[in-house]
């Protein structure tokens, strides 16, 4: 299992960036996790995946945005341990 701690940087809130989220996650398939804005402005995503190829692609599209008005301008992507989830949700 592949687990991994994004912060997108940028226009990412405000635009429907966790609602885009949680979208490309369904709709790749394969990925659960958690999004939500964080204080300082910036989105942070816990996301896991069985299938590695599954996980890079969907890191890409979070690279390039998930909805039409937002814009990634910077993405730190890291290994990350947390508690295993069995669905993709949007968090408080």
């Amino acid at each position: 299992m592949k687990k991994v701690r994004m912060i997108a940087q940028g226009r990412v809130q405000g635009v429907g960036f966790r609602w885009g989220v949680y979208t490309l996650a369904t709709e790749i398939g394969g990925i659960t996790g958690r999004v939500w804005n964080n204080e300082d402005g910036t989105v942070e995503i816990l996301a896991q995946a069985e299938n590695p190829t599954l996980m890079a692609k969907f890191i890409q599209e979070i690279r390039k945005g998930p909805t039409p008005f937002s814009k990634v301008s910077y993405l730190d992507v890291t290994m990350a341990n947390f508690e295993s989830y069995s669905d993709f949700k949007i968090a408080n």
